[in-house]
């Protein structure tokens, strides 16, 4: 069962939608009762760090999620806000992060090379995948995505890094440690590639 973590933000229908043409079972948690049962989680986001942990904490769900998360070893995938949180902290707030994957979430003006980049990045863009990630498995194509950001999710630790993309400066799109993956780009938005990772999310 693919369980969307509704705590008020992001394109909760948009990915009930594309499980449903997928025939894969997927419910909306509002609560954390509604959280049991789960076998994989999707954590979507929009707007604002600080305003998404804000709504996640206050929604109840939070302790529960740790547990399903970390101790349990549920996957867990994070979209654009929604990856970002996984990370300890954020260059556009000051409220920790749920440190589920361990980086920084930085602004592109805040490198030298991106300074002068327009932001939002906004629109579609090519995502080069690390050699056996499991989100872009079995396509033989191009992975093109649509991005909506003006963030990226620096990693402590490469090895967390799953896929990269160029904006100015190449930097992690996706990113992987154990159960817990993030995608910084929209799949719910993104026509056969999008389609493609989720339903890879579903098959882990």
């Amino acid at each position: 069962m693919i369980t969307i973590i509704d705590y008020g933000l992001g394109n909760i229908q948009a990915f009930v939608n594309v499980y449903k043409r997928l025939h894969i079972p997927v419910t909306v948690a509002k609560n954390s009762d509604q959280l049991v049962g789960a076998s994989k989680l999707i954590l979507p986001g929009v707007g604002a760090f600080d305003h998404a942990m804000q709504r996640l904490n206050a929604s109840g769900m939070r302790k529960t999620l740790d547990d399903m998360i970390i101790s349990q070893g549920t996957p867990v995938l994070g979209v654009c806000v929604g990856m970002q949180m996984l990370a300890d902290s954020s260059d556009e707030g000051v409220l920790p992060g749920l440190g589920w994957i361990p980086g920084k979430v930085r602004n592109f003006h805040s490198m030298t090379e991106s300074s002068e980049l327009a932001l939002p990045h906004m629109g579609w863009n090519d995502v080069s995948p690390k050699l056996g990630n499991p989100l872009f498995h079995g396509q033989d194509d191009d992975w093109l995505f649509y991005f909506l950001h003006s963030y990226f999710f620096e990693c402590a630790q490469p090895e967390h890094i799953a896929a990269t993309a160029t904006y100015g400066i190449g930097f992690s799109c996706s990113v992987a440690s154990k159960n817990v993956f993030g995608v910084q780009f929209h799949p719910e938005k993104s026509h056969h590639c999008g389609v493609a990772l989720l339903k890879n999310f579903a098959e882990l």
